[in-house]
């Protein structure tokens, strides 16, 4: 794949619309809710289920995943849609919260400690808790982004890891071993950085690339499709899935999958890590 080829996959990504079927579609769809995960099939994200935050004008969001008894434990995950000259001078109430922001629509300008940085399709940006941060749109079309959020986990002896913005494309992938380049992973924090307690990656599969074996974990995922199709192995069902939908899968729930082609099949995964497993329960 060269460069441009390269760019232009990084760069096209599936962000929901809205709006509502018409009165003769079938009720027939692909969601699935279980004890082990959840699909959540891109026709459901319409107007009637989106959400709305304190503090952002102009503002919508479907919310894909939260913290509830049986379900995500761990993190929450939002699609954003901020409208022309929408968006936050205090987008954050809870200073304990960490951030992840991934653009897959439009354009946006993110502030920090005010300094300003431009935003587009495939920016992925950092945000450690107590950030001062704001978020505004001041182009002529709707911007989309994920907001993954997850309350961080201090350790005595580590630093909180930094505040970044990069883009996918300054990314490099990290091909699986054995694979020849058909599976692959974009990092965008080193693995071996104790201070990040969780990790939002880009992982591809090229046509007819496979997870060949049913991997069973305590990470616990959230999984957006951003580009292609597959047969997604969870716990003990497979099920097909399409750029626009989400999953969710519980720690230990077995998964694999088959990319189906005729184009990559890209997902955008948060998995929490590198923390001691509680031995109380919360609140204790």
């Amino acid at each position: 794949m060269n460069c441009r080829e390269s760019k232009a996959v990084s760069e096209s990504y599936f962000a929901p619309k809205g709006g509502h079927p018409g009165q003769e579609t079938l009720l027939t769809d692909r969601a699935v809710f279980t004890d082990a995960y959840a699909v959540i099939p891109r026709g459901t994200m319409r107007d009637i289920v989106t959400s709305f935050l304190p503090f952002w004008s102009g503002t919508r969001l479907w919310v894909l995943s939260r913290p509830l008894s049986g379900f995500a434990e761990t993190f929450s995950q939002y699609i954003m849609e901020v409208a022309p000259e929408g968006g936050s001078d205090h987008p954050e109430t809870d200073p304990m919260a960490e951030a992840v922001l991934f653009v897959v629509e439009g354009e946006a300008t993110l502030t920090v400690d005010d300094t300003e940085h431009a935003l587009r399709a495939g920016s992925y940006v950092y945000l450690p808790p107590e950030t001062d941060w704001r978020f505004r749109n001041d182009s002529p079309e709707h911007v989309r982004f994920h907001w993954i959020r997850k309350a961080y986990e201090p350790v005595k002896g580590l630093d909180r890891p930094n505040f970044f913005v990069t883009h996918e494309s300054d990314v490099t992938p990290s091909a699986m071993p054995g694979t020849d380049g058909k599976w692959a992973t974009s990092r965008f924090v080193d693995p071996a950085d104790l201070r990040h307690d969780m990790h939002v990656t880009i992982v591809t599969f090229q046509p007819g690339a496979v997870i060949p074996f049913a991997e069973t974990h305590v990470m616990e995922h959230g999984l957006y499709v951003l580009q292609g199709k597959a047969v997604y192995r969870l716990n003990q069902d497979w099920v097909e899935v399409e750029a626009g939908d989400y999953m969710w899968l519980r720690a230990f729930c077995p998964q694999a999958c088959y990319a189906g082609g005729p184009g990559p099949f890209r997902y955008l995964l948060y998995k929490d890590v590198n923390r001691h497993m509680p031995l109380r329960p919360a609140g204790r």
